[in-house]
């Protein structure tokens, strides 16, 4: 199978995956062009060109139907104009073996957010079909500006250093600090992540880490899988969708894990 058909299938696998569990894609898109050789830090860069992409597609029919709220989407993305320059200049500095190591640490935190982030939703739904608010018994001490600019700025870093769009932070923040409802913590989440996507992109093409055209041919295919995610898979099983998703992160961690050790190995050789 060429290496160009591999990309538009995990392409078309991050797209479903981002509108069925509102993240971005990363963590499927990174491990694999690391397998089909390219460096950690590329594999970022070009991961936030398709997320990009991804999220732009998403993002244009929420506003088409009325459902995106502008103000709210400009204060998650405005703070990764600093925080993905941050995030790519720690990428760049690290060690290829140190960002591998790193980001298979990240794809196990990943297990424990998306739980996180289930539970919230579970709860947020039981009190929407209940006709009552989304509630947090410890109320958020900052005003609901500074929640946003703060919850933006970590998921921008993460853009920056890891090549995801942060959707699997900003959702269950949204709901856990600003008391948002389900749907409008996604909506709001894709069209930061267009930001933040672009923001992390522009950084890392200016240091030469994006692959034009794999950011393209994954961001394309991307684009086609989340419109059949939010047509189709949300009359899967819920529970087995994360838990086959769950798997999935752990066997990729093993494997940036094994990729860091040899690519350490081979630098102390």
């Amino acid at each position: 199978m060429g290496s160009g058909l591999i990309l538009a299938l995990v392409g078309l696998l991050a797209g479903v995956l981002a509108g069925f569990l509102g993240i971005g894609g990363g963590t499927v898109m990174v491990p694999v062009m690391v397998a089909l050789g390219m460096s950690g830090v590329q594999a970022v860069g070009t991961s936030t060109l398709a997320i990009a992409l991804i999220a732009l597609v998403g993002s244009v029919q929420n506003w088409r139907m009325g459902f995106l709220k502008l103000n709210h989407v400009a204060m998650l993305g405005l703070p990764a104009l600093v925080t993905a320059y941050l995030g790519k200049e720690l990428a760049t500095a690290l060690p290829n073996y140190a960002l591998l190591g790193i980001f298979g640490l990240f794809l196990l935190f990943n297990i424990y957010l998306i739980g996180i982030k289930k539970q919230v939703v579970r709860q947020a739904q039981r009190s929407e079909s209940a006709g009552l608010p989304v509630t947090n018994s410890t109320p958020l001490p900052v005003s609901p500006t500074i929640a946003r600019l703060s919850i933006g700025g970590l998921a921008g870093f993460l853009a920056g250093l890891f090549g995801v769009g942060g959707g699997v932070v900003m959702v269950p923040l949204q709901i856990l600090l600003l008391h948002e409802p389900i749907k409008v913590a996604v909506q709001t989440s894709l069209g930061a992540i267009v930001i933040t996507g672009l923001w992390a992109c522009l950084w890392h093409a200016l240091a030469g880490n994006v692959l034009l055209t794999t950011g393209l041919i994954l961001g394309a295919a991307g684009a086609i899988g989340v419109q059949v995610s939010t047509r189709y898979l949300p009359r899967l099983p819920d529970q087995a969708v994360t838990i086959m998703f769950r798997a999935l992160l752990a066997l990729l961690a093993g494997y940036f894990f094994f990729k860091a050790w040899d690519s350490y190995t081979a630098l102390t050789a």
